[in-house]
C-alpha cells in the first residue's frame, strides 16, 4: 500500500466529520435504562458460543493526566483498591455461575491503571478468577501498564501469573509535552521494562501513541516514534487526541493554544503512520500497528480480524464479560453496562449483586447491520453473498438506501460496489469510519450533535 495515497487534503477535509468508532453496533448512545439483569441472563442462554472473553476494569489511577477521557479515580490510597476487589469478587460469585458452561479464552484488564494494584492484590484477583471460571489451556492474557509506579521486576510476577500480553501508555517522550498534559514518564525505563518483559516470557507488547497532544511537532513527534525501535514492541496503537472539555473537565487545563492546528495535526498522523510502516509494522485497520509475525496482522490477513469494545482483536467468536465499574458486556444479542460511579456501584452490588445499569437487547436488523460494519471495519471489504446466505436477504434490495449514500464515496473513488461485494479502496482507510456510518440505522438521529470525536 502506497501510504501517501491516504492523506488527499481534499478529501480528509470534506469527510473529517464526527463518527463513532464502531466498537458496537448499536454505539452505546443506544444503551438505555430500561435494560436489566433479566434481559442479561436470558442473553446467556441464548447464546451460539461457549467461548468468554473477560474485561475487569480497575478504575484507579496514581495521578491525573489531563488529556485522558477514560473512568478513572485518581488517589494515592491503595487501600481503596481493598475495597473494590472485594465488590469484584462480590460480582464474580454472582456472575460465574451463569457461564459455567463456557471457557475463558482471553482475559483483559484495563482501566485506569492496572498497575495501581499491589502485587498482593493482583495475585488474589488473578486466583479469583481462575477459582470461579474455566480457563482455555491457550489463554490469551494481558494487562495495562503504566511505568511510571512500577519495577522491572512487575514484568516478572505477572508472567508467573499466567500474563502474556501487555500494553503500556507511552503517548509521547517528549518532556515538555509530558508537563502539559501531567504525565512525565521516563523513556529509558520504558525501554528496559519493555526488553524485560520480552526476556521473561511475553508473547506480545503493545504501546499506545497520541497526536494532537499540546506542543506536539513534528520534530518532537518524530523522535518518539523514532524510540519505538528501541522498545523493540510488537504492537501500537496510534490514537488521537479528542479534546472535548466540555465532556472532561481535566483537558480545561489544557489551552486551545497549545494544540496543533487541524493542518499540524493530520501531518503528525501522516508522519506516524509512515514512520511506523516504514519500520516494519502491518497497518491494522484505522489505528493499529502490527509486526507482521503478531497474531493481530496474521488475523487480518486471513480475514480474521474482529472489533470490540477492547479495539481490534483476534478473539471474534467470543461472548464478552465486563466485570467492575462502568464495565461493558457482549453477550449473545445484547451488550450491557455497569453503572460508571463507583459508590453507586457498591450499592448495586450490595443490593442486586450486580450493577448493570443499562444495555441493549439486539434486533435482527441490528445483528445484520453490525455484521456488515465490522466486516468493513476489519477487512475493508464485505461479500454480499455471506450475508445474504446469513439471513435470508437480498443485499442491493434491503440496503437500497444505504447504496445510495454511498455513492458519494464512489464518485470520489473510496469505495467500489460490485454484484457481489463492496471494496473499500485503500486510500480511504482513514475514512472507514464515514463509510461504515451509511450502514447505520440510528446515525440520523445523532447527526449534528457532538456526541462523537472526529474521524481524523
Amino acid at each position: 500500500m502506497q501510504i501517501a495515497q491516504l492523506f488527499d487534503k481534499k478529501l480528509l477535509a470534506k469527510y473529517n466529520t464526527s463518527g463513532p468508532r464502531y466498537t458496537s453496533y448499536p454505539t452505546a448512545l443506544e444503551f438505555h435504562d430500561e435494560f436489566n439483569d433479566q434481559a442479561f441472563t436470558d442473553a446467556v442462554a441464548g447464546s451460539d458460543t461457549r467461548d468468554l472473553s473477560i474485561y475487569v476494569h480497575i478504575p484507579f489511577c496514581h495521578s491525573l493526566c489531563y488529556y485522558c477521557g477514560c473512568n478513572k479515580i485518581v488517589t494515592r490510597h491503595r487501600d481503596k483498591a481493598d475495597i473494590y476487589l472485594d465488590y469484584l469478587a462480590k460480582e464474580i460469585i454472582q456472575r460465574a455461575p451463569l457461564f459455567n458452561e463456557y471457557q475463558v479464552k482471553q482475559i483483559h484488564w484495563g482501566g485506569g491503571t492496572p498497575s495501581f494494584l499491589t502485587k498482593t492484590q493482583i495475585t488474589h484477583l488473578v486466583n479469583l478468577l481462575k477459582q470461579h471460571f474455566k480457563f482455555a489451556e491457550q489463554l490469551e492474557m494481558s494487562i495495562e501498564v503504566d511505568p511510571r509506579e512500577i519495577e522491572l521486576d512487575l514484568a516478572d510476577h505477572l508472567y508467573e501469573l499466567g500474563f502474556n500480553r501487555m500494553s503500556i501508555g507511552v503517548q509521547d517522550i517528549d518532556e515538555q509535552v509530558q508537563k502539559a498534559i501531567n504525565r512525565e514518564q521516563s523513556t529509558e525505563f520504558i525501554t528496559d521494562f519493555t526488553h524485560h518483559a520480552k526476556a521473561v516470557g511475553f508473547q506480545s507488547i503493545n504501546i499506545d501513541l497520541i497526536y494532537g497532544l499540546p506542543h506536539q511537532t513534528l520534530d518532537t513527534f518524530g523522535r518518539t516514534l523514532a524510540s519505538v525501535e528501541e522498545m523493540a514492541v510488537d504492537r501500537i496503537s496510534l490514537f488521537s487526541y479528542a479534546h472535548l472539555p466540555s465532556r472532561f473537565a481535566a483537558q480545561r487545563k489544557l489551552k486551545d493554544e497549545w494544540l496543533p492546528n487541524a493542518n499540524e495535526k493530520l501531518a503528525l498522523m501522516q508522519l506516524a503512520i509512515e514512520t511506523l510502516c516504514q519500520q516494519g509494522f502491518d497497518f491494522i485497520g484505522m489505528d493499529h500497528f502490527a509486526k507482521p509475525d503478531d497474531e493481530l496482522a496474521i488475523a487480518q490477513r486471513t480475514g480474521n480480524l474482529h472489533r470490540n469494545f477492547q479495539g481490534y482483536t483476534t478473539q471474534g467468536d467470543c461472548d464478552l464479560l465486563g466485570l467492575g465499574v462502568s464495565s461493558i458486556s457482549a453477550v449473545g444479542r445484547c451488550y450491557s453496562q455497569n453503572n460508571k460511579e463507583l459508590k453507586q456501584y457498591y450499592q448495586m452490588i450490595d443490593e442486586h449483586s450486580h450493577a448493570v445499569e443499562k444495555g441493549v437487547t439486539l434486533n435482527t436488523d441490528d445483528v445484520l447491520r453490525g455484521k456488515v460494519i465490522r466486516s468493513l471495519m476489519c477487512n475493508m471489504s464485505l461479500d454480499k453473498r455471506v450475508i445474504e446466505q446469513e439471513f435470508n436477504i437480498v443485499f442491493d434490495d434491503y440496503f437500497a438506501d444505504e447504496l445510495t449514500s454511498l455513492e458519494t464515496f464512489i464518485e470520489d473513488n473510496l469505495v467500489t460496489n460490485r454484484e457481489h461485494e463492496i471494496v473499500v479502496h485503500a486510500k480511504a482507510r482513514l475514512l472507514i469510519r464515514n463509510i461504515c456510518m451509511s450502514f447505520d440505522a440510528y446515525m440520523k438521529q445523532h447527526i449534528n450533535q457532538q456526541r462523537f470525536s472526529r474521524v481524523i
